[in-house]
């Protein structure tokens, strides 16, 4: 519970899965990949943790992807979409 109020990797990781799992099943989820990743730890003593950081899923997504995607939808939707870059 106290890893989902932090600025971390795990913080986030709550965040984005209790919006379509709900509180309960989402805190075992959390504490899941805290025991993976402690497992990971005392399995191999040479390793660091090291957070990957509450924007580790963003930096993944390719912008032109996204874009791209985006306008699939919209125009799923039946709207006409023409993109200018922003200044």
């Amino acid at each position: 519970m106290a890893a989902s109020r932090t600025d971390t990797f795990l913080g986030a990781r709550y965040r984005r899965i209790v919006k379509r799992r709900g509180h309960k099943k989402t805190l075992v989820a959390v504490a899941r990949t805290m025991l993976v990743i402690v497992w990971h730890l005392i399995n191999d003593p040479a390793t660091e943790y090291t957070d990957l950081g509450p924007d580790y899923h963003q930096r993944l997504i390719d912008p032109t992807r996204r874009t791209r995607d985006l306008v699939r939808q919209l125009a799923a939707l039946g709207h006409q979409v023409t993109l200018t870059p922003a200044a």
